[in-house]
């Protein structure tokens, strides 16, 4: 009814029950196990897809196939008193949870002996992993990159970061209508190319 391929629909929906949940529950467990209680506190340290998903995010997500969840409120604070580098490894442990998932949806494939349909399904839920890992990479607010970047950085840099925080989400707004209608397509070259060469090597 979305004019979508069933087999693109069905992973759709398994993203938003499963690939969305299991990353904004890795959030939520690694700030827990560094000392911020604020995710459990908000009902966040759960997989359950309610506790995580954003109504609008998830609609366009089954019709465009671009979507989000909602994000895991955490305490800057809670978590550099354990270690400085808590806000970097909770923000790391979202996109490195899609890996995993996209990991253990190749298996199957690797074993052989998949239906076709099933094939179908499992390799576009690979690449929507994959495609979230990559894009949640972009150092740019508010995607995790950006604090796994300002953390690498030296004072200086996190500076230069930090003013240009506010604009985050203007500049990647900018860098995909850019892509769209511009002919310079930034988003690509940073998500679907290192994420199709990721997926050839899984499969």
């Amino acid at each position: 009814m979305l004019g979508l391929p069933f087999t693109v629909l069905l992973s759709n929906i398994i993203i938003l029950l499963v690939a969305f949940p299991v990353h904004e529950f890795a959030h939520a467990w690694s700030a827990n196990e560094l000392g911020d209680d604020t995710p459990r506190l908000n009902g966040r340290l759960t997989l359950n897809p309610l506790a995580h998903l954003d109504v609008v995010g998830s609609l366009l997500l089954l019709l465009t196939g671009f979507g989000w969840a909602k994000p895991v409120p955490i305490n800057p604070y809670a978590l550099t008193r354990r270690t400085p580098a808590g806000v970097m490894l909770v923000s790391a442990a979202g996109p490195f949870s899609n890996l995993i998932l996209a990991i253990l949806a190749a298996i199957p494939l690797r074993i052989g002996g998949i239906p076709p349909m099933l094939s179908g399904f499992l390799e576009y839920f690979i690449l929507i992993n994959l495609v979230l890992l990559f894009f949640n990479l972009i150092p740019l607010f508010p995607l995790d990159g950006e604090k796994v970047l300002a953390y690498l950085l030296p004072p200086p840099g996190q500076q230069a970061m930090a003013r240009i925080q506010p604009y985050g989400p203007m500049i990647l707004m900018g860098l995909i209508v850019l892509g769209r209608l511009g002919g310079v397509n930034i988003i690509s070259t940073l998500v679907f190319g290192p994420a199709n060469f990721l997926l050839s090597q899984l499969l």
